[in-house]
């Protein structure tokens, strides 16, 4: 190449047609590869060369010389060669020109406008270039590509089928799911205590149902005991007189002591499970109450010892504590026994679990049919109060001790130990203790034993925090009985009998809740279901199988309007079943929807919740759209997935071995379902705030007899203040408890 540069800058002659090579595109002649490494040419032949046409063409010489020179010669690519990119030719050697010493090498130039023929022979050298660059020509690349074919599909787009095919198929919401990694757990996961047995809910009703009215009785009589001691204390105020010997004070603390210890034998029963619950250091209230019960008890005693005693010990408030506490034990044995007998009702009930994870990364209810295997394991865990009160009433026997032996001992008032013992124990006490989940889940229980609902104790109670979505399938929006056929028509080409075997077929094979009501059709014609091949369920809204060499279409008007399937003029069905067979109507089957009245009330409480229903229905008609216009159903604020995700959310064989069990249903339809769930959020939200109230009391509480006790006032501390307290901490639980089965 340097050479062929002299040359140019002497502007010697050169045939063009060695610049160019030939014209048929083909390799360099021999001259330019021997000018190319430094061989002088050879003459060209004298004879014209024939060109590839056909035609002879003669290429003239030109004087280069003749040519103005430019200012800045460009050099070829060539030229500017480095040691180390130097592309040898086939059969040659390359030889690198001489680095004159002192000189930079030269910029590299664009390469010349080259004829086609001698481009495609360019070996181009890479070309280093950073990453931002190279990320900024990517984009610009794919833009322009975007940019030359982002017409070609709408150009090939029908916009009138387009539109025909959203007009018939229905709409559907796809799941919202969390790409991101799950977060760190920083805390330790909680220890699980092993399970109770699973007892049959058969025996552990007739287990709940001894003694229970014995107990009802127990708590009339405490109840009368706590008015006596309240008349005793009131006696003084209202001017009474006692008959001797019980006007002395002695023997009214005496007195006082035996009503309370009458207290103590009637709720023997509840005080000896809180105390067995300390040995395993599963404080409660009731182990409180125990406490309580004792302390007051030798408080009565020493004051009934004393010569001249100047107050009463806190029999009204313990015999009132006693009271709540076995109204409250009371209240649970009968949620459980009548919780137990609804579940034994049936031998294969539905069960309804909080599948993680089953709807859009979501919790979500499910109910299928199963047996009664965990219901007796979890109904006889610990309720969600006492779980709180495990934790917390361990710091309050501490307390109380504590501020006891500082009121007394550490205030130089020993004698003092006993009454401030006492009155802390008293004072933190919580009347509701056992009414915070017993009274709750008692109303809860009588509210769904009517519709055949039984929860299944705390552990699922306690898991509906995140349950936020709900399955609905075609029992749950119709149950059996509540969709008819009004009756059916087939065109004369085709059998009866085999179009009604041909629809029922394909409706069994789908799952439908249409299956009961077909096959029974199918049996009055005394026909039998065929056997499909192929099945498919469309998103239109029908079925495709294949019976016997027959292509059979089974669905909605629109999905036969979708396969291009001729219906009759003026046809004014509004729900039916349509059957064609080889692309030809074979049969309508005009049916009627009857929405029973307990769905509004059961989706409303669902959507007060804050549980999203979601529409995993198999039968091709039941649509948002048909349920807005037809029963004006809020279908807007149902989820709706694809049909192969309905199919697969409303597949009977789908495991939930990972769900945990919220409660037994033994009838159909949405409302027992609905009515689960929402008692089960309402139960744990109230038993939860409950048992919240009667710590903040207690802790209270503890406080202020602490307070009391360190400067001796003996009036206000007094048992009626005391009582008054304790039932003003009362009143907000009692309501709780009460308002909690309203929904």
């Amino acid at each position: 190449m340097s050479d062929r540069d002299d040359k140019l800058n002497k502007g010697e002659l050169i045939d063009i047609k060695s610049l160019i090579g030939n014209a048929d595109g083909g390799d360099f002649s021999l001259d330019d590869i021997l000018a190319e490494y430094g061989h002088p040419p050879q003459e060209a032949p004298a004879e014209p060369e024939e060109a590839p046409g056909g035609q002879e063409e003669r290429f003239n010489t030109i004087d280069l010389s003749t040519i103005p020179r430019p200012q800045t010669v460009p050099r070829p690519k060539a030229a500017a060669r480095s040691g180390g990119n130097v592309v040898s030719f086939p059969g040659g050697r390359a030889v690198q020109p001489p680095e004159e010493p002192g000189e930079p090498p030269p910029p590299p130039e664009e390469a010349e406008d080259l004829p086609p023929a001698e481009e495609a022979r360019i070996t181009p050298f890479p070309r280093k270039r950073n990453r931002l660059s190279a990320l900024v020509h990517d984009l610009n690349q794919r833009a322009d590509d975007y940019a030359e074919h982002m017409f070609e599909e709408d150009e090939s787009i029908d916009k009138a089928e387009v539109r025909r095919l959203e007009r018939l198929i229905p709409g559907t919401d796809r799941e919202e799911l969390d790409d991101e990694p799950p977060s760190r757990q920083w805390r330790r996961p909680k220890r699980q205590e092993p399970p109770p047995p699973d007892t049959p809910p058969q025996e552990l009703a007739r287990r709940y149902g001894k003694g229970l009215k014995w107990m009802r009785t127990r708590v009339l009589l405490i109840f009368l005991l706590a008015v006596l001691a309240l008349v005793q204390t009131l006696a003084p105020a209202a001017g009474l007189i006692w008959p001797a010997p019980l006007d002395q004070p002695a023997a009214q603390c005496a007195l006082s002591s035996g009503l309370l210890g009458l207290g103590v034998l009637l709720s023997l029963d509840v005080l000896l499970t809180g105390l067995a619950r300390a040995c395993f250091l599963k404080f409660g209230m009731d182990t409180m109450a125990a406490l309580a019960c004792v302390l007051t008890l030798a408080d009565g005693l020493q004051l009934a010892a004393s010569a001249e005693p100047q107050r009463l010990p806190y029999t009204l408030v313990c015999l009132a504590g006693l009271f709540f506490l076995v109204h409250g034990a009371y209240h649970n044995r009968c949620a459980l026994r009548l919780s137990c007998r609804t579940a034994a009702s049936s031998a294969t009930p539905y069960r309804i679990t909080l599948d993680p994870g089953r709807w859009s990364d979501k919790d979500t209810y499910a109910k299928w049919s199963g047996s009664q295997e965990g219901f007796g394991s979890q109904i006889q865990t610990d309720d969600g109060a006492q779980r709180i009160f495990r934790r917390f009433c361990p710091l309050l026997v501490l307390g109380d001790v504590l501020f006891a032996l500082m009121a007394s001992t550490g205030g130089g008032h020993p004698e003092r130990l006993v009454w401030a013992l006492s009155a802390l124990f008293t004072a933190t006490t919580a009347f509701g203790g056992t009414l915070a989940y017993g009274r709750a889940f008692h109303k809860v229980i009588r509210r769904l034993s009517p519709s055949g609902a039984a929860l299944a104790g705390w552990p699922g109670i306690s898991a509906s925090r995140s349950g936020n979505c709900v399955l609905i399938t075609d029992g749950d929006l119709f149950p059996p009985g509540y969709v008819e056929l009004n009756g059916f028509k087939v065109t004369p080409d085709f059998p009866a009998e085999r179009i009604v075997a041909y629809t029922a077929t394909l409706i069994r094979d789908s799952g439908s809740g249409l299956t009961t009501l077909f096959h029974n059709q199918l049996r009055t014609l005394g026909g039998l279901m065929r056997s499909a091949d192929n099945l498919q369920c469309h998103e239109g809204g029908g079925l495709s199988a294949n019976i016997r060499g027959d292509q059979v279409l089974v669905g909605s008007a629109a999905f036969m309007k979708l396969m291009e399937v001729r219906l009759p003029q003026g046809l004014n069905v509004k729900h039916a079943v349509f059957c064609a067979v080889d692309g030809q109507l074979a049969g309508i089957f005009a049916l009627n929807y009857i929405l029973p009245d307990t769905v509004f009330p059961a989706l409303e409480s669902l959507m007060l919740e804050k549980v999203e229903p979601v529409l995993a229905t198999r039968d091709f008609n039941l649509i948002p759209a048909m349920l807005q216009q037809r029963f004006r159903l809020a279908a807007d604020k149902m989820a709706f997935p694809t049909v192969e995700r309905r199919r697969e959310l409303s597949d009977p064989e789908q495991s939930h071995e990972d769900g945990i069990l919220t409660a037994l249903l033994c009838r159909e339809g949405l409302l027992p379902f609905a009515e689960a769930i929402t008692a089960a959020k309402r139960l744990r939200w109230a038993a939860r705030l409950g048992a919240a109230l009667c710590c903040a009391g207690s802790l209270l509480g503890m406080a202020l007899a602490a307070y009391l006790t360190s400067v001796g006032a003996y009036t206000s501390l007094s048992p009626l203040n005391l009582l008054i307290y304790m039932l003003t901490w009362l009143v907000p639980v009692w309501f709780l408890s009460g308002w909690v089965h309203r929904f």
